[in-house]
């Protein structure tokens, strides 16, 4: 079927021109329902859709390598709940993943943009407001992306350093190693996202396979290798407050932590979706299969792990040990260095296509905020380079502050902790904002009513929180009651996991080296992005740039 889209553009001076040519120019293209879901949102269409379904599954699941995490992260959930605590915490964080993303899926079926968060909070909030909630989620979303691809990064370097410690037990760890290892894993991450950009589709169908594969390489031996095995009562029964919290319900949600941080990196398939083909339908889909996936997988994980241990508590009081303690359940599990080895390989690839689709993500998110000016520099990150069609200039950018992050390890490696630990609360309190608003909106009956702004401007009080341009239901969402009661339910998950990431892990030990640093580290990345939104960016920034008039489609 042959249609003429009739694309309506507004360049830098707000003059408006025809998409490809001149005013009176329409050339008849065939119609391509993503790029025209773009322009109602008032985008074009310049990256390539390399992105099906299942390759956009493999980039998630591979990001958020939730059983590999769980592996390397327990001893936080174990320290604070046990190991009842890590199960039914494990439980609770992942359903409340499951309502956060299908609201986040609402919202990028009707809004199928790269920029995600910052662009949904746009069109959604007061339009008195509007500018500066955008502002600050687009700025906590970039920062916690680029936190994000550091930490992944750290855990490989760390894991390599594990490995090792294992098989020399003599060797002396400086911090400065981690760092060099940190930048390695960036360069290499770099290559492939730049120079083998138009295979990373198959790379990441490559990755779901070897995700699914490695985990049955440590299951196996994990649970069939081990002479001995603990009572179920022991595990579903036995909870810890190893913090010296004043309950154990309270040591309970201090805990979640280190769950919480195995599903960061959901929202990928958001700030891909201009890469993806049928993005207003697959994009959910794509994130709710990598949870359903990445769920099962990491509990059965979480659950043969804490069987097949040994003496967890002892392990954990060796302080002469230097091998990460997940490494000596699987000496002890194999019965053999060579055997923890071997599956400590697995995982230390598998993180490395996670930090691969990591740079992937956060470069996308980092090119979108500048298209819309809302970042310095913004002319040059925005740029996409024409070949290859993908943002190399922010994929450049966001490796070398990552890289930059990365020489805080060599100084204070608390303070390092502390940087990266804005992931959680980078993620999750711009889901938050968004989520808010889109419960807002729909009690309002805003969404079912997108008209109102575009007719309503002059003066009823409903008409100036109205919505600046149309808006609508995308085909994907939950409808009527039980879409309210799943964006209550998220909007409560989100505050409880954002009140509790700021808690530190210890109670009883009060120093820099224990402390959170996270409310540090949030606040000022939140005062630093207000300071310099009224100095500079309010007389520059407006919201996304409408570079297509939706009103003329």
């Amino acid at each position: 079927m042959e249609k003429t889209l009739e694309f309506q553009t507004l360049d830098d001076e707000g003059v408006r021109q025809r998409d490809g040519g001149s005013l009176s120019e329409a050339k008849p293209v065939s119609f391509d329902k993503d790029r025209y879901e773009l322009a109602r949102v008032g985008k074009q269409q310049v990256l390539k859709r390399r992105f099906g379904l299942v390759s956009m599954t493999g980039l998630s699941c591979g990001l958020m390598c939730t059983w590999e995490s769980i592996i390397v992260v327990f001893q936080i959930g174990f320290s604070n709940g046990g190991p009842a605590g890590l199960i039914y915490g494990f439980l609770l964080i992942w359903l409340g993943n499951i309502s956060v993303f299908i609201a986040i899926g609402e919202l990028s079926s009707a809004i199928p943009t790269a920029g995600g968060q910052y662009h949904w909070v746009s069109l959604l909030a007061p339009r008195s407001s509007k500018r500066f909630f955008s502002y600050i989620t687009g700025w906590l979303t970039v920062i916690g992306w680029i936190a994000a691809l550091t930490s992944v990064c750290f855990f490989v370097a760390d894991l390599i350093l594990g490995l090792v410690s294992l098989s020399h037990p003599d060797y002396v760890r400086e911090l400065w190693h981690g760092t060099l290892l940190i930048w390695a894993v960036l360069l290499l991450c770099v290559f492939i996202n730049i120079f083998v950009s138009g295979a990373l589709p198959t790379i990441e169908v490559i990755v779901l396979v070897f995700h699914v594969l490695g985990f049955f390489g440590i299951l196996i031996p994990l649970v069939y290798l081990p002479a001995t095995h603990h009572q179920a009562k022991e595990i579903f029964t036995t909870f810890n407050n190893l913090g010296g919290w004043k309950t154990t319900g309270l040591a309970f949600f201090v805990g979640l932590q280190g769950n919480a941080l195995a599903f960061v990196g959901t929202d990928s398939a958001v700030h891909m979706s201009e890469e993806v083909r049928n993005a207003s339908t697959d994009v959910a889909r794509s994130m709710l299969l990598s949870l359903g996936i990445n769920g099962c997988l990491a509990l059965s994980m979480l659950i043969a792990l804490l069987f097949s241990a040994p003496d967890i508590m002892q392990l954990m009081d060796d302080t002469t040990s230097t091998t990460p303690l997940f490494m000596r359940i699987f000496e002890y599990a194999t019965g053999s260095t060579a055997g923890a080895s071997i599956m400590t390989g697995i995982i230390i690839v598998l993180e490395f296509c996670s930090a691969m689709g990591c740079l992937a993500a956060a470069s996308r998110m980092t090119w979108s905020f500048a298209r819309d000016r809302g970042l310095p520099f913004s002319r040059a990150l925005s740029m996409i380079e024409q070949r290859t069609t993908i943002p190399v200039i922010a994929i450049l950018v966001v490796t070398v502050l990552s890289a930059l992050l990365a020489l805080i390890n060599i100084g204070n490696n608390a303070a390092f902790n502390g940087t990266i630990s804005l992931v959680l609360e980078g993620f999750y309190i711009s889901y938050l904002l968004a989520i808010g608003l889109l419960l807002w909106r729909r009690v309002r009956g805003d969404m079912d009513n997108p008209n109102l702004g575009l007719t309503a401007f002059s003066s009823s009080a409903q008409a100036d929180e109205s919505f600046d341009r149309s808006l609508e239901w995308g085909p994907w969402r939950l409808k009527g009651s039980l879409g309210v009661a799943n964006n209550v339910f998220a909007c409560c998950y989100l505050l409880l996991l954002v009140f509790f990431s700021f808690w530190p892990n210890n109670f009883k030990i009060v120093d820099p080296a224990q402390m959170n640093w996270a409310v540090v580290v949030t606040a000022g990345v939140s005062l630093i992005s207000i300071g310099y939104y009224y100095l500079y960016a309010n007389k520059t920034y407006n919201g996304p740039v409408m570079e297509i008039d939706p009103h003329l489609l």
